[in-house]
């Protein structure tokens, strides 16, 4: 759920065709707008169209893409450079088509492919917000910094027809047009959430070679939410995976860890941290439930989780009398420890476990890796307002001693991943920004 992506204008361009035709400032429900404000929230709006020091929704904020920086767009009422004057037309061609009012095809940094899963009658709820709940600010939008002939729109439409997929005509409780079956409503409600306003896939479904998302449901195979790398962090599995994924998570885990931002197993860091603090800790209870009761029907990816893994305490020991003196261990001792404590068990939703935690035994070491040498900080919510903070090591510990560390984290108290490498973490250390390893 990170979203480096053009979000907001999906789902503010469109609306039944009687708002789009309202004033500003007009008579409009008061419900329906508060409604779209809640649903703003539920899609986190305001991460992707809020500039660092800038007013909300006025865009701005650039995302690095493969093929340059892109800045997102003013979504405000403003009738000179923001959304005021979009017809519902124009709204709804921009949102679930991917077409933009007098620019053509979106670049998919916009993730039209998600929200062309959101209802109609959602997207009346949000327009209605957009245009009678927001402040407008007058605010010019930013040029793509894509060279040319990259920059050109048209191989976009080719794009759109080979990878978005058709465009909803269902409701929140039914989406796709599928009826509920009985003890079946909150399933569908939680994957309409996850597929459609949450835009889940955008960062936990990995790639293919023209950067489109590999499946957009889970009826397109065992790669939809199986996990993807996104600006330096493992946007984790949250298929059933038991090591890897969310297979160990109850719903109550889920719902915990969306509404605070931390639970039993792990911490929000990165994007997530984000994404909990601006959306989902806003979320009903009974909307995070059934994103949870969602989450809990995916199957296992198979990502190399052939048998649940068990806990040990001979780490532990081993630690506890000095008998592993490796420099992994050492290195752990002398850095780690305090926190997560020799039996890596840590401190219940303060410092996370690192036994069985799915995010020290991702395949892909990225998030640990990153973790260590540039720290992260868990979101302060209503539920857990205490901002806990790991620190970054990048300027104390060499590239050859994060390796030895992470892979003494990923091959104790019963873990098992493969070990990590010093060309590894200096390559994480570049993408990362992170400061020139220490010369020994």
């Amino acid at each position: 759920m990170m979203k480096p992506h053009l979000v907001t204008v999906a789902l503010t361009l469109a609306a039944a065709h009687a708002w789009a035709e309202a004033p500003a400032g007009g008579n409009v429900d008061a419900q329906l707008i508060k409604q779209g404000e809640y649903l703003s929230r539920a899609a986190d709006c305001v991460a992707c169209h809020t500039a660092k020091d800038g007013k909300p929704y006025a865009g701005g904020l650039p995302f690095d893409t493969p093929i340059g920086t892109v800045y997102s767009t003013n979504i405000t009422p403003d009738k000179e450079t923001g959304i005021g004057d979009y017809s519902y037309e124009d709204f709804d061609r921009a949102v679930r088509h991917g077409v933009g009012k007098g620019v053509g095809s979106l670049y998919p940094a916009m993730p039209y492919t998600s929200y062309a899963h959101v209802s109609p009658d959602d997207v009346k709820a949000l327009y209605a917000y957009f245009m009678h709940g927001v402040t407008p600010v007058k605010q010019q939008n930013k040029g793509t910094d894509i060279p040319w002939p990259l920059s050109m729109r048209w191989p976009l439409g080719i794009w759109r027809g080979l990878f978005a997929p058709d465009v909803a005509n269902g409701t929140a409780s039914a989406p796709g047009g599928q009826q509920a079956a009985s003890g079946d409503a909150e399933v569908l409600r939680g994957r309409y959430l996850v597929e459609g306003l949450g835009h889940c896939s955008a960062c936990h479904t990995p790639r293919g070679f023209a950067l489109q998302e590999k499946a957009s449901t889970d009826a397109d195979g065992t790669a939809f939410l199986s996990g993807a790398v996104v600006e330096g962090w493992l946007a984790k599995n949250l298929r059933g995976d038991v090591n890897s994924g969310l297979g160990s998570w109850s719903k109550e885990d889920i719902a915990a860890f969306l509404k605070g931002g931390r639970n039993a197993h792990s911490a929000a860091f990165g994007g997530m941290a984000q994404v909990v603090q601006d959306s989902t800790q806003h979320m009903s209870d009974a909307d995070l439930a059934a994103i949870a009761a969602y989450l809990k029907t995916l199957a296992p990816a198979g990502k190399g989780d052939a048998r649940t893994l068990a806990y040990s305490d001979a780490t532990g020991q081993a630690l506890r009398t000095g008998s592993d003196k490796s420099e992994g261990a050492i290195t752990f001792l002398n850095n780690c420890a305090a926190c997560h404590r020799s039996t890596g068990k840590g401190y219940a939703e303060t410092f996370p476990q690192l036994a069985q935690s799915s995010t020290v035994l991702s395949g892909d070491p990225a998030s640990l890796i990153h973790l260590v040498l540039k720290g992260a900080q868990m979101p302060g919510t209503r539920s857990a307002p205490t901002q806990y903070a790991m620190p970054g090591f990048d300027y104390r510990l060499s590239d050859g001693e994060v390796a030895a560390v992470v892979t003494f984290v990923r091959n104790s108290w019963g873990n098992q991943a493969s070990a990590v490498t010093a060309d590894q973490v200096a390559k994480v250390r570049k993408e990362v920004g992170a400061v020139a390893a220490p010369v020994r």
